[in-house]
């Protein structure tokens, strides 16, 4: 195992409000805790992924009050034991990852954090695993790395990113800068970035430092840093739960990684993954 790939932390962002893959899925039953057959979940599938992680530490888990009992029990069932941070109501990406971030610094640690949605599916894990490697690489360099899918196909359904210069050596690292973020683009659009080459499609998976998320949260989205170190000051113990501070978190503004740092920083980068992979939106 390479250094970069020790002390990671998975945070697994599972606060979906169940609008997606309706009538299966339900806000009482988003589709993370959906029975997919034979007791798989893809909660379940996200959790075993992260353990299979070389290198990974117990995960933080980000949910919301009504779920807390479908975690507690895939947690259970998959023997894994992990850390549950209530959120008081969703604040999107932005302060989720903030809570992970307080949550995982302190008494000397400042680990890489490997983020992701509780939600999606991925085909190759041993793609996504040599990925990880690539990405662990750069965050240890400093940079706030996110994964990006080779398309498939010109879909319109998903955000782009358009890489930039190679990081280092591209065969040892496999990331790049990124050029900049494309919003889900038309169908004439889409085709012309997958025609140009060069574009990825943005999965929403990030690998980046701890303390380095902080302060560019702090440095772009200063009411999201400010509200969010309140909140976990102020936090409550509640069993196996940990419940930040109600009032302080609702004063975050609601923003998503990608519009609150990603598209603000110069530490952003991407590593490609090729491997089939679906946020499954829809049917």
């Amino acid at each position: 195992m390479s250094k970069s790939m020790q002390n990671i932390a998975p945070v697994i962002l599972c606060g979906g409000s169940g609008t997606r893959l309706w009538p299966l899925s339900r806000e009482t039953y988003p589709k993370q805790f959906v029975d997919m057959g034979e007791g798989r979940t893809l909660f379940k599938d996200t959790l075993l992924r992260a353990r299979r992680t070389p290198g990974s530490l117990e995960p933080t888990v980000i949910c919301n009050e009504a779920h807390r009992f479908y975690v507690t029990a895939a947690l259970y069932e998959c023997d894994v034991r992990a850390a549950i941070l209530l959120e008081p109501a969703p604040r999107n990406t932005a302060p989720a990852i903030a809570l992970a971030a307080f949550a995982l610094i302190g008494d000397g640690a400042d680990p890489l954090m490997l983020v992701l949605p509780s939600d999606h599916a991925i085909g190759d894990e041993n793609a996504f695993l040599k990925g990880g490697e690539s990405a662990a690489s750069l965050a240890e360099q400093g940079h706030i790395v996110t994964f990006g899918i080779t398309p498939a196909s010109p879909e319109t359904g998903f955000g782009y990113i358009e890489q930039g210069e190679a990081l280092g050596e591209v065969l040892a690292q496999g990331g790049f800068r990124v050029a900049r973020f494309v919003e889900k683009p038309d169908a004439v659009t889409a085709q012309s970035m997958l025609d140009r080459g060069g574009f990825l499609w943005n999965s929403g998976m990030f690998l980046l430092r701890a303390s380095v998320y902080l302060k560019e949260l702090e440095r772009f989205a200063p009411e999201i840093y400010a509200a969010c170190c309140t909140a976990w000051q102020r936090r409550a113990a509640d069993g196996a739960f940990c419940r930040p501070d109600a009032a302080a978190f609702l004063a975050s503004p609601s923003d998503s990684i990608d519009y609150a740092v990603m598209e603000q920083t110069d530490r952003a980068a991407v590593v490609p993954l090729t491997t089939g992979w679906s946020d499954l939106g829809s049917w």
